[in-house]
């Protein structure tokens, strides 16, 4: 697989726009760009975030694959004008995001931008990972944390794990990778279409993910984004969740780095 390079000429439809006093520049207006959020039992808060996408980003498309909400996170959703998928049950994070892509890849879209519906992932950090992921060229561009812009201050705990896995994936990856498990993502069609595959995690999509991108050839960089702190409560890693999650992403990422570096037998798209 050839990976993507950056264009050297800008199309003409390109828009200028001002972001942290850097003059930044957003997508060919003709890109059908769907910003997919994955929602469990965030009625008090999916409202407001579609409000303020359909604000600052009114080109693009809004869905909110609903895996499985017992409070009014589909009615809210709806009100504020998003699309909804509905899933019968709760199926787990990874199979609501490959809901999204293959509504994403089925209706046309050239562009998705993911993000939580907590509150995690600013809506206006949207712009910065689409104008990224044009300015770059590349197939997939992931918000980093970790790379000079102010966030909230994360546990230590939770940061030991990110900084463990993070030097694990540079190491296996062979290049620098400062947040491996951030899900703050903007991707096209070729990515898309990767993530479609069997091989993608229902339940925790994450660094593994990341290696196996790098692997495929599919090209990836990271782009500094401030986040916010979560709802109390709200996290995908409480409880005992820690330890399976610590257990199954150290399993995921040997076998990955086992398998690709076996002859013929690198996953193809």
């Amino acid at each position: 697989m050839t990976p993507a390079h950056p264009s050297k000429n800008l199309p003409s439809s390109a828009e200028p726009c001002t972001r942290h006093g850097h003059l930044r520049l957003l997508p060919d207006t003709s890109s059908r760009i769907l910003v997919l959020i994955p929602c469990l039992d965030e009625g008090p808060r999916i409202g407001a975030l579609i409000d303020e996408l359909r604000r600052l980003q009114p080109q693009a498309d809004v869905l909110v694959v609903d895996d499985g909400s017992r409070d009014d996170t589909v009615d809210r959703a709806r009100e504020a004008g998003a699309a909804v998928l509905k899933l019968p049950f709760h199926l787990g994070y990874g199979a609501a995001l490959q809901t999204g892509y293959r509504y994403a890849l089925d209706g046309g879209y050239d562009i998705v931008v993911q993000m939580d519906g907590d509150g995690q992932h600013p809506a206006d950090e949207v712009a910065t990972l689409l104008a990224a992921l044009h300015e770059q060229g590349c197939d997939l561009v992931v918000g980093s944390r970790f790379l000079g812009r102010k966030s909230y201050e994360i546990p230590r705990l939770r940061l030991l794990g990110i900084t463990l896995f993070s030097q694990l994936v540079s190491a296996l990856a062979g290049r620098p990778i400062s947040d491996p498990t951030s899900g703050f993502q903007a991707m096209n069609r070729r990515t898309m279409h990767f993530y479609q595959q069997d091989f993608y995690p229902y339940d925790y999509p994450d660094a593994d993910m990341l290696l196996r991108v790098h692997y495929e050839g599919l090209t990836f960089h990271e782009e500094a984004v401030q986040m916010l702190a979560g709802p109390p409560g709200k996290s995908m890693h409480s409880g005992l969740r820690p330890v399976y999650y610590v257990y199954k992403l150290l399993l995921s990422l040997g076998l990955t780095w086992l398998s690709s570096s076996l002859p013929g037998k690198r996953t193809q798209n």
